[in-house]
């Protein structure tokens, strides 16, 4: 039986503390303990902040975690839970602790954010380089219990990744919620000829969308065939797949898109996941793909 822990990593703030709620009900619903992390500097003397010499006291000289606990205490129903206090800042330390988690979860901003800007720093670093799943839980306040019954994936349909759909199709099932597939393809395309760029008929925009939900399709076959409680919509839309996920997000319980593959000299979070990361309206959750990834277990 996998034991991974859920991790929410918390700071303190607002935020975070909706973070943790949402992190404890997906504990809960996986049958997994809870482990609540704080990552901080401990500073050895007033303006050695940035220094490396750190006193390390343990999770019970650590104040944000003594106010979680005090939060927590006397409240039933929660599933086994684990404090821990880390040394070092956020955006260093908490991508290391994915390693032996199922799932990381924090808030999109914490303590000294800009209001004008959804996805912190250690958001973006979580979700770029943690080795599990992370869920960026945005600032509107996450319900206990999921309002819209509804997950939706984006699919790359060049380059559809089996361990972000396992994660949606596993997250639909554990929810008893429908999945809505969400694959965009490029519209208008011109066509090149020798006489050069010709317009593109509007018929051609019906082939090109059945031509994205078949290839769709193809690759959700062994998904739907493993999870075969969970009802599935394709939607195939032309142009921006990140509007069309960011507005999907807004009827949505949680949205799960996979991470950048590695490239040379290029970030490991794509375009369209970061403007999913910056705009969503619900829980994101970022999947590692298989290149990288902890090996997924039901």
């Amino acid at each position: 039986m996998d034991q991974r822990p859920v991790i929410a990593a918390v700071d303190g703030s607002e935020n975070g503390n909706r973070a943790l709620e949402w992190a404890v009900s997906q504990a809960l619903m996986a049958g997994a303990p809870l482990r609540i992390v704080h990552a901080r500097l401990y500073a050895s003397s007033i303006g050695s902040v940035m220094s490396s010499a750190f006193e390390e006291p343990g999770q019970d000289d650590d104040p944000v975690l003594i106010r979680v606990r005090a939060a927590l205490a006397g409240r039933t129903g929660l599933p086994a839970i684990e404090y821990a206090s880390h040394p070092g800042t956020p955006d260093n330390v908490l991508p290391e602790l994915g390693g032996d988690a199922r799932m990381m979860v924090l808030g999109s901003r914490g303590r000294g954010g800009f209001a004008s800007l959804l996805l912190g720093s250690n958001g973006l670093a979580c979700a770029s380089r943690a080795a599990c799943p992370v869920v960026v839980v945005p600032r509107a306040a996450p319900p206990l219990r999921d309002p819209y019954g509804q997950v939706v994936i984006g699919l790359n349909g060049c380059a559809p990744d089996d361990s972000t759909s396992h994660f949606a199709f596993r997250e639909a099932s554990r929810r008893g919620a429908r999945l809505r597939v969400v694959t965009a393809y490029a519209w208008p395309g011109p066509v090149f000829t020798p006489a050069g760029t010709l317009p593109v008929a509007a018929h051609d925009e019906t082939t090109a969308g059945r031509a994205a939900t078949a290839r769709a399709e193809a690759h959700l076959r062994p998904h739907r065939e493993r999870f075969p409680d969970v009802e599935v919509e394709v939607v195939a839309a032309p142009g921006d797949a990140a509007g069309h996920l960011v507005a999907a997000s807004r009827a949505a319980d949680l949205i799960v898109i996979g991470r950048h593959r590695k490239r040379p000299l290029s970030p490991h979070l794509g375009s369209v996941t970061n403007a999913v990361l910056l705009h969503t309206a619900c829980p994101a959750a970022v999947v590692p793909l298989e290149e990288n990834a902890v090996p997924v277990r039901t």
